[in-house]
């Protein structure tokens, strides 16, 4: 895909125009960013793919590379951590272009003052998660800077990964009629960060979903081109992903409402707060889609996983309206599903 040429928005910015809290989203602004600062400057045939991870050929080998920072807050939240968050995040990028994760590389930015225990457990977390996926992190950097200079810790982490599918998964391959699958139920990690943000007086067994998706995911790459995509639904949740998908095909997407797995937890929380589900991020669900007559084997796979039980065929896609992705309501109505403009949880990876 060629860069567009649309005016370099970096050559008309004023001074008084900065960067704000919902550029780092998933939704409107971040994708203004992308397209009018970043890809007019940094556009090649690899980057514009926008995936998560890019996909790049070695002789003999096809290779993923992807990179990630996390902020998130608290660093600490019912089922996981930043550390956790930081290497499954890196796994999962690769895992849905089809990657099984090698090695990946390790950045800390530190306040002065953060306890060393507290570093050692964030640490033993992410080391954890690395071997339980068989991947190694190599590599690193760490930096210290002034007390009330950063949140306790930041960590960046790049993950390279051998492509192990049978074919590509690109947002080019979708076609009408493709089935949307999500692997999960959505929302949980957004909704237990908000209660351990808040340290709200209720009891919840809600926890973060954020896993690693390989084992998982590896079940369909024998699948070939019965898969056409795959993406985990991080900042901006189901409907940034899916909008992407609809904004860069130029075509429909529908989704069902009764469909929808959602815990019962998290429909309460949205309902409290007035948050959307569908703009909520996930840390271990996949949106996949994938040809209508491979549906039956692709949920059969994933159902044989823990982390796929609940996988559910969530809607499709469709020749009209272009560009669009819209919601059957419950009321037999449809409703609009538009990227969010703001996030409803800063900071939440």
């Amino acid at each position: 895909m060629k860069v567009q040429s649309t005016p370099r928005w970096g050559a008309e910015l004023k001074e008084k125009e900065v960067i704000k809290l919902a550029h780092g989203s998933g939704g409107k602004l971040t994708r203004e960013l992308i397209d009018k600062l970043i890809r007019p400057k940094f556009g090649n045939r690899i980057l514009d793919r926008l995936e998560d991870a890019a996909v790049i050929f070695f002789p003999p080998h096809l290779l993923a590379f992807s990179t990630d920072s996390y902020v998130v807050r608290p660093i600490f939240f019912p089922g996981g951590d930043i550390g956790k968050l930081a290497v499954t995040g890196t796994i999962n990028d690769l895992a849905v272009v089809g990657a099984q994760p090698l090695v990946i590389s390790c950045g800390f930015i530190l306040e002065e003052g953060l306890p060393l225990a507290t570093l050692n457990r964030i640490i033993d977390s992410m080391q954890k998660v690395a071997c339980e996926t068989g991947c190694e992190i190599v590599a690193g950097d760490t930096k210290v800077v002034e007390k009330g200079a950063a949140d306790q810790i930041f960590i960046n982490t790049t993950g390279l990964g051998l492509i192990r599918t049978k074919s590509s998964l690109s947002i080019e391959r979708i076609k009408p009629g493709d089935q949307i699958i999500v692997t999960g139920t959505i929302g949980d990690h957004a909704a237990a960060v908000f209660v351990a943000r808040q340290n709200l007086p209720v009891k919840t067994s809600l926890i973060s979903d954020c896993a690693s998706l390989y084992r998982l995911l590896e079940s369909l790459w024998n699948l070939g081109e019965k898969i056409r995509f795959m993406r985990d639904p991080t900042r901006g949740g189901i409907a940034a992903t899916l909008n992407e998908i609809a904004n860069r095909r130029n075509f429909g997407i529908e989704i069902v409402e009764e469909t929808l797995p959602i815990q019962p937890e998290v429909k309460g929380i949205c309902e409290l707060m007035g948050f959307d589900p569908l703009h909520l991020a996930n840390e271990g669900k996949a949106i996949i889609v994938a040809s209508p007559e491979s549906v039956e084997i692709v949920l059969s796979l994933l159902k044989q996983h823990p982390l796929g039980k609940n996988s559910s065929v969530i809607g499709r896609i469709v020749e009209n309206p272009l560009g669009l992705v819209y919601m059957k309501t419950n009321l037999g109505t449809k409703r609009i599903i538009d990227l969010p403009v703001g996030d409803p949880l800063p900071r939440i990876c």
